[in-house]
């Protein structure tokens, strides 16, 4: 059998079962190309208490899209289960996305509705074999990546537990081309974070957030591996940093939300952190991977000893390695700086030179 996912900590439920397909299909490592581009275009939610607020979490619709688009994997069959149907998996294994809350091997299990999914393959005769990739820690318990055998009947009663919603999905490989490029796309709106810290639903809106900084976090963490395994190299140690801020943020807003579901008061500052580690995204990932790169490159040194702060402090840095850098930043992005940002100020940290070139690259 395929080794389950190296990266399974940052993948959410869905994701976690197409990354093990693709490995299977294609390679171990495969999964982190689901992790190659980072964007943060949020979708409007729909229903209940939060209706209108923004959400990062794909739905199943996207999954299947992105899975097709970087894992080469086609879908050729999609359908809810038949009430005691089989699958059949002669022709190789099925996606089965289904309520949690119905699953027996999952921490959700008769506590928290939530897709989710696994593969069920054949196991020879009348057994089934259940793999789920998921991992994770929740307050009900650890998920840990697993394989169950289930008897084929015994299956079929499970199926007719859950619920509508409830779908097989049937993949067909394809052949992988290069790996994606690693990309950056700047996100989200400033209604996005604006919608949860103004909602007169604390607990609701909170419990939400905490799942929002959940999924925001795993994204970065699956873009960094792709990231290593392109470069081939360790990341720098910024970049590393900037991870275990989003693994604070994490865990802030998880206190807040159980600080107010238990009728306490609100701990302050969550939303302002929120704000101040989206937009250091651009600094680790976007615009200011390049400006590092450039800088470490024209100072000579080790990108791992550059910082995030004044560069001055350099012995190497000066006037004129300053313009250097300038130069270097227009003619890779084919941009022209704005004039008035052409002062000093702007140009002495890494900070500094990546909102000049983020401005550049996005006057809007």
């Amino acid at each position: 059998m395929t080794p389950f996912p190296a990266h399974a900590q940052h993948l959410d439920c869905l994701q976690a079962n197409l990354a093990l397909l693709a490995d299977r299909h294609h390679g171990t490592g495969t999964h982190t190309r689901l992790g190659a581009v980072l964007r943060c275009a949020p979708r409007p939610l729909t229903g209940g208490p939060l209706a209108g607020l923004l959400t990062v979490e794909p739905t199943l619709d996207q999954q299947l899209t992105d899975a097709t688009a970087v894992l080469g994997l086609d879908v050729t069959d999609r359908r809810p289960p038949a009430p005691g149907e089989v699958p059949d998996t002669a022709d190789g294994p099925l996606y089965v996305v289904a309520d949690a809350y119905h699953l027996p091997w999952v921490p959700y299990h008769g506590t928290k509705h939530v897709e989710h999914s696994f593969l069920v393959d054949d196991d020879g005769g009348d057994t089934l074999l259940i793999s789920d990739a998921y991992h994770n820690d929740t307050q009900w318990g650890r998920a840990r990546p697993l394989q169950l055998p289930h008897a084929r009947d015994d299956f079929a009663a499970l199926l007719k537990t859950l619920p509508d919603g409830a779908e097989t999905v049937r993949f067909t490989p394809r052949p992988l081309g290069a790996p994606p490029e690693p990309g950056y796309v700047p996100g989200p709106p400033p209604e996005y974070l604006r919608g949860y810290a103004e909602h007169p639903d604390r607990r609701a809106a909170l419990e939400a957030f905490t799942l929002e900084t959940w999924l925001l976090a795993r994204a970065r963490r699956l873009h960094a591996a792709h990231l290593e395994e392109q470069r081939g190299a360790a990341l720098p140690e910024p970049v590393r940093e900037h991870l275990q801020r989003w693994d604070g943020l994490v865990e802030h807003a998880y206190l807040a939300f159980r600080r107010v579901d238990r009728g306490r008061a609100e701990p302050p500052g969550l939303f302002e952190r929120a704000a101040e580690v989206l937009a250091g995204d651009s600094v680790a990932f976007g615009a200011g991977a390049a400006v590092r790169e450039v800088v470490a490159s024209v100072l000579q040194i080790a990108e791992k000893d550059l910082g995030e702060g004044d560069l001055t402090f350099h012995p190497e840095f000066n006037s004129i390695r300053m313009v250097e850098v300038v130069e270097i930043l227009e003619e890779r992005f084919a941009v022209e700086f704005d004039p008035a940002d052409l002062v000093p100020e702007n140009l002495q940290s890494v900070a500094g030179l990546c909102a000049l070139l983020n401005r550049a690259l996005d006057p809007a």
